[in-house]
């Protein structure tokens, strides 16, 4: 239970984001208690050990880094070390002698001569040279915003500064560009795929939806680099949690809040432990929740309900599975992100057969093989006898297609899905699995039901919701956090700017807060 009755500012949630914001506001010396419902913090960035009796820390939710600003972790004083993988990426294809891959890495030489055995010709990797300078120029200009107060959107258009550039990435459904690029469908899949991450769309949505998942996938860092965390994901919300309490915020676990109620310029939380109820007063309140939930506990109605759409899946091996491709050695092609059934078209008729309600026939994924490049997450025994770690990302698996028989529908799903890789290895994938001390094979898949039944995740939303492009709308707050509340924030995945592992929504809330702080009250309203 919270040690004071009151507070500055109470935190609702400890997932990476409301950690951030707790080590903010409590190094500005603000009272500060973080509530979180389960036994530990973390949210989704956290490590687990899901095989009984296996020595393997794999991150359970959230495998990969690329939009957490280096700033938070020089502002808070922690060291998240990252590494880089050397390979982008992998892509099989069956090539007109003999299987073969796509195979993007550092060395620009290799790579042409990959698109050249794709292609027969330069054309192709050339334009996908230029595209990608397009892309890592925007990405130079559009990160540094993420942690200022949102720009307009003719702001971030001149710091953009390419008419061209804004127009295919903001103005105009991703595919056009992609298909006035780029000739050959594997190229063209391999580029929309992160438009599609966690996200139900195609390329020609006139929503734009997936430009905007696109945007915050290549933006990361100012490079569009998906880094692996040191220590697994575990490490990067356990090093926020000792620069929250190092900062003197009172991390609470085992607290669920269920009610907030708040005048505008004071608030009280209830909350029930294991001890019973309790409330907890405070000036700010801060919520790392969905904003579905955060409604809930103000009683309020909340925005819409969206769809997840993934299909996450965590296994260990005893060892990388043979390729068919035998130009390529397995540890170079599981090394970056391993590309399986993403095809241009075969995006489309994924995408068009999960619209109608039917499992895709051919679910498109990929892979990350996260102990190769950080083999610390395997315990000495399970590195020596060459383990490893793979975990796959389903695409365009809505929540629907769950909806009913969840555990049916995840095995079907996941059969399928392996089926996709198996095509391209010399040997089942279940011959390379790892059994645990049961005896069982150490997979486990979590769909959108499941993932908000584990996370209370809204509709199993990776993103809490719907991105949103990182510019201000006529109606919206100065940080983006805001809500109608002055003494209410955001401060996880539903502001704007807060999807991903990023740490964008708690510094930003702690901002809001602070200027609130400094204006006096009802500073925080809307406008």
């Amino acid at each position: 239970m919270p040690e004071q009755p009151s507070y500055d500012a109470v935190i609702v949630g400890g997932g990476h984001n409301g950690l951030v914001a707790a080590a903010y506001l409590a190094r500005a010396g603000l009272s500060v208690a973080l509530l979180e419902r389960d036994d530990h913090t973390g949210g989704a960035a956290v490590s687990t050990t899901p095989f009984t009796g296996v020595d393997a820390r794999l991150s359970a939710y959230s495998y990969l880094v690329s939009l957490l600003p280096r700033r938070i972790a020089t502002d808070l004083g922690v060291a998240i070390p990252l590494r880089k993988r050397a390979v982008s990426s992998y892509t099989p294809f069956s090539g007109p002698a003999a299987p073969s891959g796509l195979l993007v890495t550092d060395d620009d030489s290799s790579t042409r001569e990959s698109f050249r055995r794709l292609t027969g010709s330069d054309r192709e990797f050339e334009e996908w040279q230029r595209f990608y300078a397009m892309t890592g120029r925007v990405a130079e200009r559009v990160f540094p915003t993420l942690t200022d107060p949102l720009p307009t959107r003719d702001e971030l258009r001149t710091a953009v500064g390419e008419d061209a550039a804004w127009e295919e990435l903001f103005e105009r459904p991703l595919g056009e560009a992609v298909e006035a690029r780029f000739s050959d469908d594997l190229v063209r899949g391999v580029v929309l795929t992160d438009a599609l991450i966690g996200t139900f769309s195609e390329a020609h949505d006139p929503s734009l939806l997936q430009n905007r998942c696109f945007l915050y996938h290549i933006i990361g860092g100012g490079t569009g680099d998906w880094d692996v965390p040191v220590g697994g994901m575990g490490a990067v919300s356990g090093a926020l949690a000792s620069a929250a309490r190092s900062a003197g915020a009172e991390l609470v676990t085992g607290c669920h809040v269920h009610t907030v109620e708040t005048d505008g310029a004071a608030a009280a939380v209830h909350y029930r432990t294991a001890e019973g109820e309790g409330t907890v007063e405070a000036r700010h309140v801060l919520s790392g929740a969905s904003a579905q939930a955060l409604a809930e506990m103000l009683g309020e109605v909340g925005p819409p309900r969206a769809s997840g759409s993934q299909l996450k899946v965590n296994m260990l091996l005893r060892r990388l599975p043979r390729l068919r491709d035998t130009s390529v050695d397995p540890r170079e092609a599981f090394a970056g992100t391993f590309h399986i059934a993403e095809g241009y078209g075969a995006l489309a008729e994924a995408y068009r057969q999960a619209s109608g309600g039917r499992m895709p026939s051919a679910p498109p994924s990929e892979i990350y093989c996260h102990s190769l490049t950080d083999p610390s997450i395997l315990g000495p025994d399970l590195v020596r006898e060459g383990y490893q770690t793979l975990t796959l990302f389903g695409l365009l698996m809505p929540e629907d297609l769950f909806t009913g028989d969840n555990d049916a529908r995840r095995e079907e799903a996941l059969k399928a899905t392996i089926a996709q890789l198996d095509a391209h290895l010399e040997e089942p994938l279940a011959d390379c699995l790892a059994v645990d001390a049961d005896g069982r094979p150490c997979i486990e898949a979590k769909t959108p039901v499941d993932l908000e039944g584990d996370l209370r995740l809204p509709g199993g939303h990776i993103f809490h919701g719907d991105l949103s492009f990182p510019y201000r709308q006529p109606d919206g707050g100065r940080w983006g956090v805001e809500t109608q509340h002055p003494n209410v924030w955001l401060c996880g995945a539903s502001a704007v700017r807060g999807g991903g592992v990023s740490g964008v929504a708690g510094h930003n809330a702690a901002m809001a807060v602070l200027e609130a702080e400094r204006a006096g009250p009802r500073a925080g309203t809307r406008g």
